[in-house]
């Protein structure tokens, strides 16, 4: 099954990190019951390890083989397919086993023998748009991954620098990356809104309230999915809680984002 084809637009959406118990499951139900009310395809998103926080006490999740194994039961709980980043060369091969797709972190984004590594496994890979990146720059690194092998590749945007704790969205970028990568192009709405170490102890804020703006405005400028993290309980999840959706108003932020695509390409097409 591919994962970045269809006629209509994919999510990528779930927690920042992989925590205990049994919230990855529960997340993955609502969002699989959501992706079948509005037949939106959906990849399940958490990470084993976030390996660039702000500070070394920040919170990182379980690692790899812990992580992997929650990853491994929301698949079969769920049916949803899976995405995590990986890091290191060294953990490709261990996450393809499990996830259905592998993401390269934006900081990452040209680390030639990360990009190529990931090809070889034989996923789908979702390449980050660094922070300081233009359109055309990402060019090289999705042919990286393609040079591997990889079947698919999706690229995201989520904003560039503008001064040093705060992030813009170039809305051309997703015309300009779909041309330059000639690759599906995801919008992520949450990360976009990130303020890199304007949080509390140094880790990072965000402004949670822009996420529903901007996600329409990437719907209607030509975004092929969404990318959203989203938690019960933002305020105190053990990362990027700030610029995280709840899990309750998930919903009706994608119904009218979803409206939002089908009416920009309709006004298209006429």
């Amino acid at each position: 099954m591919t994962q970045f084809a269809g006629a209509a637009p994919f999510l990528i959406a779930g927690p920042c990190v992989v925590e205990s118990g049994d919230l990855n499951v529960r997340v993955a139900e609502a969002l699989a019951a959501l992706g079948t009310r509005l037949s939106l395809h959906v990849i399940y998103k958490a990470s084993y390890d976030k390996a660039n926080r702000s500070r070394l006490q920040a919170a990182r999740g379980p690692g790899l083989e812990e992580g992997l194994r929650t990853l491994e039961r929301v698949r079969t709980a769920t049916g949803l397919p899976v995405l995590t980043d990986v890091h290191e060369t060294g953990q490709v091969r261990a996450a393809a086993q499990v996830a259905d797709v592998l993401q390269i972190p934006a900081f990452l984004c040209r680390q030639t023998d990360l990009l190529i590594a990931a090809g070889k496994a034989g996923r789908p890979v979702n390449v980050k748009k660094g922070q300081w990146m233009a359109a055309d720059g990402m060019a090289g690194a999705v042919e990286k991954v393609r040079a591997g092998g990889a079947p698919e590749v999706a690229v995201t945007e989520r904003g560039t620098f503008f001064g040093y704790g705060d992030l813009v969205v170039d809305m051309r970028n997703f015309a300009r990356l779909r041309a330059a990568c000639r690759a599906p192009v995801v919008f992520d709405a949450t990360h976009a809104v990130q303020q890199p170490g304007q949080g509390k102890a140094g880790a990072s804020g965000g402004l949670r309230e822009f996420i529903p703006p901007l996600l329409y405005a990437a719907a209607a400028a030509g975004a092929d999915g969404f990318f959203l993290e989203t938690h019960p309980d933002p305020d105190h999840a053990p990362s990027d809680g700030p610029n995280m959706v709840p899990l309750d108003e998930l919903p009706r932020i994608l119904e009218v984002a979803l409206e939002v695509w089908q009416r920009a390409r309709e006004a298209v097409r006429a």
